[in-house]
């Protein structure tokens, strides 16, 4: 193992190295899940799926729509009321919501969750993608 630069996003590390230039295994860092990056981009493949502006949504959530393209984009923390609010306006429930959240986590950390959501309730509300066949 040697010790070198590494520079990323303009910040310069130093790390353990092989020989061959690889990091070693004990120095490697995991990228984190940002939960309010995953609630937007849920959020905004919902909305888009359904053919759905932002200022239609906004307008319908009673939020403004440059707030709403925030939290689309991972830049706000919406609050549990707002997300609420938003979820009406696209005619999905939060739990569906959530529940496509928490996939996403899932398969970012590698895990795998079980299908607990019933077929019917998925088919119910229009989330097909949910449906595991």
């Amino acid at each position: 193992m040697v010790r070198q630069p590494v520079t990323v996003n303009g910040v310069t590390r130093w790390k353990d190295m092989d020989v061959d230039g690889a990091a070693g295994a004990d120095t490697r860092e995991s990228k984190g899940v940002v939960l309010r990056q995953e609630i937007g981009d849920v959020l905004r493949s919902i909305r888009q799926s359904e053919g759905r502006t932002l200022r239609d949504v906004s307008h319908d959530a009673r939020v403004s729509l440059g707030y709403l393209s925030e939290v689309e984009r991972g830049q706000k923390e919406a609050s549990s009321e707002l997300l609420a609010s938003i979820c009406t306006a696209l005619n999905v429930p939060l739990a569906v919501m959530l529940f496509q959240v928490a996939e996403r986590i899932a398969t970012a950390e590698g895990l795998t969750v079980p299908d607990t959501v019933p077929t019917e309730f998925q088919r119910e509300f229009g989330h097909e993608e949910l449906v595991s066949y």
